[in-house]
């Protein structure tokens, strides 16, 4: 069929259905970019907090309004994904008594603005530790199998890709540290479990903290067969020269590893990368890697870490961390991770972001 004629048809199609048609285009802006008659996956991600409606997060999310804001301030950056928790805690009170209401509603809301979900299905139920503890491993790990199972079947269509557990090599989220041992018998349960739910979800291994050191472990570990997308996590402060070259050292020597595990067909995604950008006349305690930067110097950090990352062929996906600034949260730098502030004003970080995914949209990668 000639080129005339396909612009004839879509053009009659845009008189007939001018509703659907803007619908199904503000979609494919949100997750895509054309480049040579193809679309190509946005690999341009954020990790928020959607599900924090607690008094020790400020409520940061207590209803539709702010939600609603926030998808649209990430629909406007740019963003083709979210990454967000799934608490188990909060979806399974009690063991078998499952509520999935609250998650619902934010999955409508994201996936609605045409935004994909990486859903993180996280901590312990406090009924499943073996101390009540959030950040310990289950007392078995078949209840946090069967956890994962009902959510990656609930949401089977709306949810293709889930990350399993957060930073299981950080004693702060997983308490008990054996090199990543356990972590990795919870994973082996949880992956064939993930495949009988639906066969087309792609399972993450938790965000890993803590370098190199632990992609070997992973493979140490016996672990290969068990993620479809190797994840990892990037830190560095832009005040330290030579951030930009370590940030971007960092999945090339992970792409050694797996190559040497006969692994190298996976692609990695950095589902956290961030720094701090804190207004002038703000005061705030330094953030874990020393001085807090300037909103200016964060924005500069996304542009140029992006850039540098995005030319990696095996990195498909990287997500920023945060999207919104919390409100004392922290107690430090971290509050000002966000590219948009607590009352959601735009941040010199949003545009860095923006400009950053209109010039991969043009170009392609």
């Amino acid at each position: 069929m000639s080129r005339r004629v396909l612009l004839c048809l879509a053009l009659m199609m845009l008189v007939i259905f001018p509703g659907a048609n803007a619908q199904e285009q503000s979609f494919q802006d949100a997750d895509a970019g054309q480049q040579g008659g193809v679309m190509l996956d946005n690999p341009f991600g954020v990790l928020e907090f959607l599900h924090w409606n607690h008094s020790w997060n400020n409520f940061k999310y207590p209803g539709d309004k702010e939600l609603k804001k926030a998808v649209q301030l990430m629909k406007e950056a740019g963003a083709g994904m979210a990454r967000m928790d799934f608490l188990w805690d909060e979806i399974e009170p009690r063991e078998g008594e499952f509520d999935f209401r609250k998650y619902d509603r934010i999955v409508e809301l994201v996936r609605g603005a045409g935004i994909e979900i990486l859903g993180i299905l996280d901590y312990s139920a406090s009924w499943a530790s073996p101390s009540g503890i959030w950040n310990q491993p289950p007392a078995e790990n078949k209840f946090f199998v069967n956890f994962a199972a009902q959510a990656i079947s609930r949401y089977k269509g709306r949810i293709k890709y889930w990350e399993i557990w957060n930073e299981p090599d950080s004693p702060t989220y997983w308490a008990g540290q054996d090199g990543l041992k356990s972590y990795c018998g919870l994973l082996k349960e949880v992956y064939p479990a993930a495949k009988k739910a639906n066969p087309e979800c792609k399972i993450l291994n938790g965000g890993l903290a803590n370098g190199i050191s632990s992609v070997n472990r992973i493979y140490d570990n016996g672990a290969k067969d068990y993620f479809d997308i190797l994840n990892i996590h990037i830190f560095a402060s832009p005040l330290h020269s030579g951030a930009v070259g370590r940030a971007r050292a960092y999945p090339r020597l992970a792409q050694k590893i797996m190559a040497r595990n006969g692994d190298a067909a996976k692609k990695i995604w950095i589902t956290e990368i961030g720094c701090p950008g804190v207004k002038r006349g703000v005061r705030a305690d330094n953030w874990w890697l020393g001085e807090n930067p300037t909103e200016r110097r964060q924005a500069q950090w996304l542009k140029d870490s992006y850039a540098a990352l995005l030319k990696n062929n095996a990195v498909e996906k990287i997500f920023w961390a945060f999207f919104r600034d919390c409100d004392g949260h922290w107690g430090s730098g971290v509050d000002y991770f966000g590219l948009v502030r607590w009352d959601f004003s735009k941040k010199e970080a949003f545009f860095a972001y923006r400009e950053a995914y209109e010039e991969w949209r043009e170009g392609g990668k």
